[in-house]
């Protein structure tokens, strides 16, 4: 179903993926958008550390529409982009996740979502963020991407010899 890597020397392991997405900060995630053209959004984003993305958006908006019509997305992190212009290249490690997205509805899973957002932006305070949440929780839409297919690529100048 997903194509095999034509650089598969340069590939990262599952575990090296999942501990990539656990450290990014923010990715771009890629839809199918209005009249047939790819849309791709960056946004912050939390990885539950085993098969799942999860993303905070408005109630309403383009991406929430291409979900609703197609709910099959990718999502890229870059984690690295060292530019070396003598060598002319990059050093990088990125990870694309494929999967299906859907908007949470109900309310503990939503509510659980949020929490793990929380977490990792604002990790020193708990409080804080439940009262953004108790405070944002009917204006905010919480989407969850099931991975069906992860896979990372780092440069060949990286890989461990």
């Amino acid at each position: 179903m997903f194509r095999p890597m034509r650089r598969n020397k340069q590939s990262l392991t599952d575990d090296e993926c999942k501990q990539l997405l656990r450290t990014a900060t923010s990715g771009v995630l890629a839809v199918s958008g209005d009249n047939g053209y790819p849309y791709a959004v960056p946004l912050s984003f939390v990885f539950d550390g085993e098969d799942k993305l999860y993303f905070h958006c408005a109630a309403a908006g383009h991406k929430l529409d291409a979900i609703q019509k197609d709910p099959k997305v990718s999502f890229c992190v870059i984690v690295q982009d060292d530019v070396h212009p003598a060598e002319f290249t990059t050093y990088f490690k990125s990870v694309i996740a494929f999967g299906k997205a859907r908007i949470l509805t109900d309310a503990e899973e939503k509510r659980r979502a949020l929490r793990l957002l929380g977490r990792k932006y604002m990790p020193n305070d708990p409080d804080g963020t439940e009262t953004e949440i108790d405070r944002f929780f009917a204006q905010v839409e919480m989407l969850e991407v099931q991975i069906e297919h992860l896979t990372g690529k780092q440069a060949k100048e990286l890989i461990a010899k």
